[in-house]
Order: structure tokens, then sequence, then C-alpha cells
């Protein structure tokens, strides 16, 4: 693979690889001469742009969230679309799961992430969204929900294995457990009954 030449595109060569990298081996098991090889640079690169390994993978998951953050609109007053259409990106963006799950393996028990205060208040945001759109004002109970609506779109992809030793594996099986997600949330958010949150 031919060297890149410029400063931004050996940036965002780097980022794709150690995306794929990190998402393979987790930060322990991830090799910076893979990610450099990956990246058609020389390793000397990874350090130059990003100081060390663990700050590279800070960057991933910054770039990564980004990304969906750019893709997926707020909550605003359809919550049960935000859960599906939140599922259906982690669906199609897997590593994007595999990424969180080893950032919460490797920072578990430290007070603060990396980048915490971006992520904060982006949730702030999302609680504010959320929260109009169900006609309530933000609070510690709409930033619950938020947390569970997060969690029930992640988790068809979080558990594959899970899924398919309880659901099975039929033709479609995945779909109808995103569309089971998307009907179970909207039943929660009206206590019970079926149809569009009021």
């Amino acid at each position: 693979m031919p060297p890149k030449d410029s400063t931004s595109a050996t940036r965002a060569a780097l980022l794709d690889a150690a995306r794929r990298e990190f998402a393979a081996h987790g930060i322990a098991g991830a090799r910076v001469d893979r990610i450099a090889e990956l990246a058609g640079v020389n390793k000397e690169r990874i350090y130059g742009h990003f100081g060390n390994k663990e700050k590279l993978f800070d960057a991933v998951i910054t770039d990564a969230l980004d990304d969906l953050t750019a893709q997926i609109a707020l909550p605003g007053a359809d919550p049960v679309d935000y859960v599906t259409r939140l599922s259906g990106y982690y669906d199609k963006h897997p590593e994007v799961v595999r990424l969180l799950m080893w950032e919460a393996l490797n920072y578990r028990g430290q007070e603060l992430l990396p980048g915490q205060e971006t992520r904060v208040e982006r949730c702030r945001r999302k609680n504010a969204s959320l929260a109009e759109g169900l006609g309530q004002e933000p609070s510690e109970s709409t930033a619950r929900t938020l947390f569970v609506l997060t969690g029930l779109a992640l988790l068809p992809s979080m558990l594959p294995q899970l899924a398919r030793i309880m659901v099975g594996e039929g033709d479609g099986e995945h779909e109808a457990l995103r569309e089971h997600v998307s009907a179970f949330t909207a039943a929660a958010l009206n206590g019970g009954r079926q149809g569009p949150p009021s």
C-alpha cells in the first residue's frame, strides 16, 4: 500500500485502521504495527499524531461517536423511532458496539473517561430533546429513560450470541428482534398500551 502524503489523509487512514484493529482486539490486544500496516504508514506516524496507543483508542472512540451523533438525530417527539434508528445504526456498525464494550472493560472503575465533558453535553442535549418529546422537563428520570432506551437499542448487536440462543437464527430473526424492541419501547412509554407514545 502506498504511503499517505497529507496529514489529514494520514490521520483519517490511521483512525480507520485503528477502528478495525481496536474493535477486533481491544486496547490491550491491538498492535501498533498492524494499525500502521493497515493504514499504509510508518508506525512512528501513530505516535506523531496521537502520542500513544491509548490516546489513539480515545480518538477512535471520539470519531465513532461523532459519526453516530451526525447520523442519528436527537430523540425528539418520537423516542420509538429514535430507538429504531439507533438499533439500525448499531446493526450496521457492529465495530462501534465492540469499541464501546472494550472501552467499558478498559476504563471500568475510573471516574472520568477521556473526552467525558463532550459526551456529557451530548447526553444533556439528548435528555432535553427526549423530555421535550415526552412533554416533560429534563430530569434524572428522563436521563434514566434515555439510558434504558440506548441499552434497548444496543442489546441485539451487543449480545447476538444470546439472541441466537434465546430466539433462534431463523430468516429475518434479527429484523424481527429489532421490531420487537421498538414495539416494547412504544408499550413501555405508553404505560403498557400498544401504539405510539402520547
